[in-house]
């Protein structure tokens, strides 16, 4: 027998895609399921069921079944906890947040549980909704998703020799890798990127400090540049690819300044 089981559970609504004449097909991050992909039958003609509730980075509490053979969950309801309605009311904050949920999208796996992730993104969006969307922001939240996807970079030492950090001169990340070299180790290393103790240590703080701490950081010019070229450069590795969202919110802000 293929009975469906009942499950309730926080998510944010990830994506959201036109399915047949009626229907919708959404992927959610849930805090008890990790990603999930349902279908939502009726959704684009129901006035109550779904109602504004599955629009990307709204936070909500979504009810589904499903089959152990099914491919897509059944998404019996959704509720509204948080719209983060300013988020669609402004371009750069759009921009960002997918920027954002996309990062989510490509590093989890369906039916994984990450709670600590869960709450990572529905911090960051609240901080969006409510304030204004800074380049540290982003690096911060980058740098907390790859070490909460287990892709955390080698921060602390050189990852040769293993010279702490505190006795390296100079320093070299090497995207490939995803780690530092010391300046021994690192020789004549392709695609090595020169980066200061200051942002080294300040990213090695942002991936460990509280989420409710995290406006108290600050990062200097230099650091911002440095931060974002590892950063970017090695999710571009990991992934294989530069995302779209990231190369369309780089275009706009260029078109900014």
């Amino acid at each position: 027998m293929n009975a469906r089981t009942i499950h309730k559970s926080s998510a944010v609504v990830l994506h959201s895609l036109d399915y047949g004449e009626s229907d919708r097909i959404v992927t959610f991050y849930t805090s008890d399921f990790g990603k999930l992909k349902g279908i939502a039958k009726g959704a684009r003609r129901s006035k109550k069921r779904f109602v504004n509730a599955l629009e990307p980075f709204c936070c909500c509490t979504v009810m589904f079944s499903k089959k152990v053979s099914s491919a897509l969950a059944l998404i019996e309801g959704c509720d509204i906890n948080n719209h983060n309605a300013r988020i669609r009311e402004d371009l750069d904050k759009t921009l960002v947040s997918t920027y954002l949920i996309d990062l989510i999208d490509k590093f989890t796996i369906e039916g994984k549980k990450n709670n600590p992730l869960f709450q990572l993104l529905t911090h960051f969006l609240s901080l969006i909704n409510e304030g204004i969307p800074s380049e540290k922001l982003i690096r911060f939240f980058e740098i907390r998703l790859l070490k909460l996807s287990g892709y955390e970079p080698l921060l602390e030492s050189c990852r040769i020799c293993r010279k702490p950090l505190a006795k390296m001169i100079s320093h070299h990340f090497i995207p490939a890798e995803g780690g530092l070299r010391c300046t021994i180790c690192s020789g004549n290393s392709l695609n090595s990127l020169s980066v200061s103790t200051g942002t080294i240590k300040t990213l090695i703080l942002g991936k460990e400090i509280a989420l409710e701490r995290m406006k108290s950081l600050s990062l200097s010019d230099q650091s911002m540049r440095e931060s974002r070229e590892i950063l970017e450069r090695f999710i571009r590795h990991l992934l294989g690819k530069e995302l779209k969202s990231l190369q369309v919110l780089n275009q706009i802000r260029k078109m900014d300044t």
